[in-house]
C-alpha cells in the first residue's frame, strides 16, 4: 500500500512538472491557461480553509479580481496595476456590505488576501516569463514570447523550489535536531532548513553563471532568496491551516494534497525572484533610484 502511495506521488508530480516545465517553455497562452487553473483551484482551496475557521470569504470576488490581474499581467498593462487593486478592494467592501453576515471586517480582509495570495503573487510567473531582450508581441490575443530568458529563470527558480524542498526534507530526516518553527510546523528543522538552503544555493551559483554568465553575486543571492522564500511560504501556509485547523488544503491531487499544498513555496518566491530580476539584475537599482529625484 505505502509503495503504490509512494508510486502515485511520483507519478503524479511528475505529470505536474513536465506540464509546468512545457508551459514556461512555450509562455504566452498555455502558461496563462495553466496559472489561471492554478488559481481558480487555489483560491477555491483557499476560501474552504478560511470557512473552517468561521470566516466566509468571497470566492467569486477572488477569482474576479485574480482573473482581472491575469489580463492585465498577460498584456503587460502594470500601469493599470492600481486601478485593478482599487476596484477588487471595492468589490471586497461591496460584497460584504451588501451580503450582511458576521465576522464582517474579517470576511473583508480575508477576501483581500485571498486575491493578493491566491491571484496577484502566484501571477507574477506571467510576468518573469516575459523577461528578456525582445518584448513579447500579439497575434489578436495570441501572445508569443520570443525570447527564452524569461523561461530559463522561470525553470531555474521551478528546479531551485524542488531541491529547496526535496532537501530541507532529507536534510531534516537525517540531521534534524532543533525545531524550525514547532507551532506552526512541528515537523521542519532548523537542519533540514540549512541543508536545503545549501542545496539551492549551489544549483543557483552553477545555473546562473555557467547558464546565464551572472556574476557570482547576483546567482547567489538569487539562491539564498529562492531557499528563504520557498520555506517561508510553506511556512505561511502551514500557519493558515494550522489557525484553521486543516491539514491539507484539499485532497484533490493523489498522494499530494491540494494546489496550495503543492504551490506554497512558489507563492511568495515568484515575485521576489521577478522583482530582484528586474529591478538589480536587468536593470542598475541606482540608477532607477536617481531618477526619482
Amino acid at each position: 500500500m505505502a509503495l503504490t502511495k509512494s508510486i502515485t506521488r511520483l507519478i503524479v508530480g511528475l505529470a505536474i512538472g513536465f506540464t509546468a516545465f512545457f508551459a514556461i517553455l512555450a509562455g504566452g497562452l498555455p502558461l496563462a491557461v495553466l496559472c489561471i487553473v492554478i488559481v481558480i483551484l487555489g483560491s477555491k482551496e483557499y476560501t474552504q480553509i478560511l470557512e473552517h475557521k468561521g470566516f466566509t470569504p468571497s470566492n467569486k470576488i477572488i477569482v474576479i479580481s485574480s482573473m482581472l490581474f491575469a489580463l492585465i499581467a498577460y498584456f503587460s498593462k502594470m500601469e493599470l496595476i492600481p486601478l485593478a487593486f482599487t476596484l477588487s478592494t471595492f468589490m471586497a467592501f461591496m460584497w460584504v456590505l451588501f451580503r450582511g453576515k458576521q465576522p464582517y471586517i474579517a470576511n473583508v480582509a480575508t477576501t483581500i488576501l485571498g486575491f493578493v495570495y491566491c491571484g496577484w503573487f502566484p501571477l507574477h510567473l506571467l510576468l518573469l516569463r516575459d523577461i528578456g531582450c525582445c518584448e513579447p508581441t500579439f497575434s489578436g490575443f495570441i501572445k508569443h514570447n520570443p525570447s527564452m530568458e524569461g523561461a530559463a529563470y522561470a525553470v531555474l527558480l521551478l528546479l531551485a523550489v524542488i531541491l529547496t524542498d526535496s532537501f530541507c526534507y532529507y536534510a531534516g530526516m537525517q540531521f534534524g535536531k532543533h525545531k524550525l518553527s514547532e507551532v506552526i510546523s512541528p515537523n521542519k528543522t532548523v537542519e533540514g532548513s540549512i541543508g536545503g538552503t545549501l542545496m539551492c544555493v549551489i544549483f543557483c551559483l552553477t545555473f546562473g553563471i555557467l547558464v546565464f554568465g551572472l556574476p557570482w553575486y547576483h546567482s547567489l543571492i538569487l539562491g539564498l532568496l529562492i531557499a528563504g522564500f520557498a520555506q517561508i511560504g510553506d511556512l505561511c501556509e502551514s500557519m493558515i491551516k494550522r489557525d484553521a485547523g486543516v491539514k491539507d488544503s484539499s485532497d484533490i491531487i493523489p498522494g499530494h494534497g491540494g494546489f496550495l499544498d503543492r504551490t506554497d513555496s512558489y507563492i511568495l518566491t515568484i515575485p521576489v525572484v521577478y522583482y530582484y530580476l528586474q529591478f538589480f539584475v536587468q536593470n542598475n537599482f541606482l540608477d532607477l533610484i536617481k531618477g526619482l529625484f
